[in-house]
């Protein structure tokens, strides 16, 4: 015999009853799964044997309340007249009108924050379960989503709910998130162009594909992107406009910025090379938050230390030498090479220890970190002596000695005379015979000579051998995970000395 239809609603609005959310319903309370199976059919029995089609959402939770009364007790009786029943509606309260709740939506924007399907459905479940025991019929979006961040809290962790809370408040805009549950960001066409640039991309094509990955990545429905998905499209733009190996000398660029270890680029030089604007640049380019400078390492340590315990540290490292001539004795107006460079080695191995503690901190951290100085001597910190870390070592210099003066009548100028041309041009000769002294060095340790001129002529040679060495420094395992195996073979083994085009 075929039942009549039967609805739940009014006359105006009606849909078909559901005997599995009358359980489910039963369930939410406390009953026993199989009890409430039971209950269910009793109470659809109930009602079809009234001969109706039609019963309303307040008569259905009745019935229900009155069953479960008489087979579970009172306390399951209270629960099942305190819920919103499963087959009501949740109405969420948006700006855009008033909605039905649904766990599917909220389980996707879940995803959205991180967490995989499955984990999703089920939060998204006890979201709605958390309403209905608590008797909320209808709420505000705002009040969801507090609720929403509260479970997540509960479940996963703060990090999870941080990033649900970014992805809220960033709602309409396009959201950039990683692989590994790290915090979102707003996608940001500039970042994106200077990423090319770095990779050696020429300006207009840069924004060319920066416009056209906006585009397309705004048509996406849900507005939230993984990182991994940028870095493919722009890839396959840069191979179509310049090639493939700008192609994939982005997708190492995008390797350094979140590499598998943390990067530490060591920039050496004597005074007067460029070395802190470079480093800025270099740190810019690779997107490295942090620059050191090995002077404000040596600070700290001149606090620490007294004069009378170690004198050089309270020297320069050009007139290092003068607290290395024995009491009473006339200091000369030059030093010898011998005694300028026992001053400046002295000095040295002085601040490199501070600087190797930097250097572990920053392994420690998983922090890339841009250091620069005349106190990275070729052959003090040694990779090998960092195995967590993408050890990188330059040498700036500036062959030509008329340059080299120009540059301290710059910063002079630069500085307000904070760091006065004339005390430099006294030991003119001495800064000279130092940077012979660690263009021997580089030789002997292989370390790369930054020969360029120009600040950006200096940037991109600084980011050409970070590249090649970076692809030195990865394993075999870590190259075809990170990068794939086209990769291979791109970038040689680094010369010492870069030749520029």
């Amino acid at each position: 015999m075929t039942h009549a239809e039967l609805n739940i609603g009014s006359s105006r609005q009606s849909w078909p009853f559901s005997r599995g959310l009358v359980v489910e319903a039963l369930v939410t309370a406390g009953a026993p799964a199989a009890v409430a199976a039971g209950l269910g059919r009793r109470i659809e029995q109930m009602v079809r044997h009234s001969k109706r089609t039609l019963i309303t959402p307040a008569e259905l939770q009745a019935l229900m309340v009155e069953v479960a009364r008489e087979s579970l007790g009172e306390d399951v009786a209270r629960r099942v007249q305190a819920q919103v029943p499963a087959f009501m509606d949740i109405t969420v309260l948006a700006k855009k009108g008033h909605l039905p709740f649904s766990r599917g939506v909220l389980a996707r924007t879940l995803e959205d924050a991180g967490l995989s399907p499955p984990d999703a459905y089920a939060t998204a479940c006890e979201v709605d379960l958390r309403l209905r025991c608590s008797g909320t019929a209808s709420i505000a979006a705002e009040e969801l989503d507090n609720l929403t961040e509260e479970t997540l809290g509960q479940r996963y962790g703060e990090h999870l709910r941080l990033t649900y809370r970014y992805l809220r408040e960033n709602r309409g805009r396009l959201v950039v998130v990683g692989e590994n549950h790290d915090m979102p960001n707003t996608f940001s066409k500039g970042v994106l162009v200077q990423s090319m640039l770095a990779a050696g991309v020429a300006p207009d094509v840069a924004r060319k594909v920066a416009r056209v990955t906006q585009r397309d990545l705004r048509g996406r429905e849900d507005r939230v992107v993984r990182r991994s998905q940028i870095r493919a499209k722009v890839e396959d733009l840069l191979r179509l406009e310049v090639g493939p190996e700008v192609s994939a000398r982005y997708r190492l660029l995008r390797v350094i910025r979140r590499p598998p270890r943390p990067l530490v680029v060591l920039l050496g030089g004597v005074s007067g090379t460029g070395k802190s604007f470079l480093a800025a640049e270099v740190a810019y380019r690779l997107g490295i938050a942090r620059v050191v400078s090995t002077d404000s390492i040596r600070e700290v340590m001149r606090a620490m230390v007294s004069p009378a315990l170690l004198p050089t540290l309270h020297a320069s490292t050009f007139n290092a030498w003068e607290a290395l001539v024995p009491p009473g004795a006339e200091v000369p107006e030059h030093a010898s090479k011998s005694l300028l460079l026992a001053g400046f080695r002295d000095q040295v191995q002085q601040v490199s220890v501070g600087l190797s503690g930097v250097v572990r901190r920053s392994i420690e951290e998983g922090t890339s970190v841009v250091l620069e100085g005349v106190h990275l001597v070729p052959g003090y910190l040694r990779a090998d002596s960092f195995a967590g870390a993408l050890v990188v070592p330059m040498l700036v210099t500036l062959p030509d000695e008329s340059e080299h003066r120009r540059h301290f009548e710059s910063r002079d100028e630069e500085t307000a005379a904070s760091r006065p041309k004339h005390r430099y041009m006294r030991y003119f000769q001495e800064i000279r015979v130092m940077q012979d002294e660690l263009e021997l060095l580089a030789l002997r340790e292989n370390v790369p000579l930054l020969d360029g001129l120009t600040l950006d002529e200096s940037a991109d040679q600084a980011v050409e051998m970070v590249l090649r060495q970076v692809m030195v420094g990865l394993t075999p395992e870590e190259r075809i995970t990170l990068l794939g195996e086209d990769i291979e073979g791109l970038f040689a083994t680094p010369s010492n000395s870069y030749q520029g085009e």
